[in-house]
């Protein structure tokens, strides 16, 4: 008796530690793992998440050194009108410009130069922006995170339902064989006047019910196989090489929590992100500062300048300009840049910011309310399918029983065929409904675990 007891205490203790985990099988774990492999959805989260990791590269990037070189070459030709106050040349007492004077000027200019420039100090709007960013691709990591946990459940749950067509083609076969069976039995009780065609001809009804079960499970199986092939590219033969046994998914009585569901750590990341946001428009309303280096080179060269026919000599002059260069000029400085009044407008974003915040933050407690609400939905829902499990167990030995009792029966002649064909009826209904339950048990334990946030954490071999 101790020795008893004993055993099913460490029983018990095996099934705790057991089935505190969404136990799969390698095989149906390579399913998995194919199918997040495959998913576009997937995909495209990475590509988003890639794109947020350059675009905070970017913003980090505007402290490194830009380094511009240009050149530029002009030939300009224009008319130069100058009124200078009158000036007397001594001795000979001759007035210069007199008046306005209009100079015919023409030459060239070339000019070239390479300059460095960075940001000193942006009133933090750089390193805020690239938080701001960093949070953001948390935020999506997480959302990702919640996909795979919708494709773990999709794949399960999608060869689940394979494996409940494979046992209705068992139950069909079963029930086809016994009544092929009674078919010869009651075909050979009608030549010796023991039986009457009715009852051939009842079986015959009940065979063609199961051969219409037969066809609808093999249309339904195509669905599964064209469902699975699009969930994790696999061909028909690898489908039905993932082979598992189909338990029931255990619980333990833990304390279930919402705190771990990626949707909510989600938008707890995208609110961070809006404070960073808020801080870096926040930002605007300091300077910002910059540095500056580099070195020019100018010309001006085969320049020409006309002047009007100048009085007593009566002659125009012609002031001619070889070349005139300024060359390794080099240039260093800094630079500040403050926009005191910006007409309103950085504190209209400031306020759209902080409105940005307020949403999430009401997103963050909805969706927590929404989340303790499911989880204890489905929480219940578990429990009453353990339960079912129990009952529809039961159903299906009393069923079993009833049937080989009737088969017996039967071939005494105490009951009549339909009451023998009942019996086969409900057999079938009570295997095929306890092999439901037991899916749609799996499925809630999944659903459960899901709304918690632990899937992955969850899942062993």
């Amino acid at each position: 008796m101790n020795k008893r007891i004993l055993f099913i205490i460490i029983f018990c203790l095996s099934l705790t530690n057991s089935f505190s985990q969404i136990v799969v099988s390698t095989s149906l774990e390579e399913a998995i793992t194919k199918a997040i492999a495959k998913s576009s959805s997937i995909k495209n989260k990475e590509l988003e998440i890639e794109k947020l990791n350059l675009q905070e590269k970017g913003v980090w990037n505007k402290y490194i050194p830009t380094v511009e070189a240009s050149a530029l070459y002009s030939y300009f030709d224009n008319k130069l009108t100058v009124d200078l106050p009158t000036t007397t040349v001594p001795i000979v007492n001759y007035p210069l410009f007199d008046g306005k004077t209009a100079f015919k000027n023409y030459g060239n200019i070339f000019n070239g130069s390479v300059m460095a420039k960075t940001v000193l100090f942006s009133g933090m709007q750089i390193p805020n922006a690239a938080k701001a960013i960093e949070q953001k691709t948390k935020g999506t990591e997480y959302l990702k995170d919640s996909e795979k946990d919708l494709i773990i459940k999709d794949v399960i749950n999608t060869f689940d339902q394979l494996e409940l067509l494979n046992e209705i083609d068992i139950l069909i076969k079963d029930s086809s064989n016994r009544l092929e069976m009674e078919a010869k039995r009651v075909s050979k009780a009608i030549e010796q006047g023991l039986a009457v065609p009715y009852d051939r001809d009842k079986i015959k009804l009940a065979t063609l019910e199961l051969q219409s079960k037969k066809i609808e499970s093999e249309g339904k199986r195509k669905l599964i196989y064209k469902k699975i092939q699009y969930l994790t590219g696999y061909s028909i033969s690898e489908i039905d090489n993932v082979t598992y046994n189909l338990n029931p998914y255990i619980i333990t009585d833990e304390k279930l929590n919402t705190q771990n569901k990626q949707e909510i750590k989600a938008l707890e990341s995208f609110k961070s992100a809006y404070e960073y946001l808020l801080k870096k428009e926040k930002g605007t309303f300091l300077p910002t500062l910059g540095a500056f280096g580099g070195v020019a080179y100018s010309s001006l060269f085969n320049a020409n300048a006309t002047t009007p026919v100048i009085t007593g000599i009566n002659e125009a002059l012609y002031l001619g300009l070889n070349e005139l260069t300024i060359s390794q000029n080099w240039v260093i400085g800094a630079g500040m840049k403050w926009e005191v009044f910006s007409g309103f407008e950085r504190k209209h974003k400031v306020h759209e910011a902080k409105i940005n915040i307020e949403q999430v933050q009401n997103q963050i407690d909805d969706t927590k309310e929404k989340l303790e609400l499911l989880l204890e939905n489905n929480y219940v829902n578990y429990s009453i399918l353990n339960q079912k499990i129990e009952i529809t167990s039961q159903q299906q030995k009393v069923a079993a029983n009833n049937l080989n009792l009737a088969v017996k029966q039967y071939k005494e002649g105490l009951i009549n065929i339909s009451e023998r064909l009942e019996a086969e009826n409900d057999s079938y209904k009570a295997s095929v409904n306890k092999i439901t339950t037991l899916i749609e048990q799996r499925l809630s334990a999944i659903e459960t675990i899901i709304t918690t946030g632990d899937l992955s954490k969850k899942i062993s071999k």
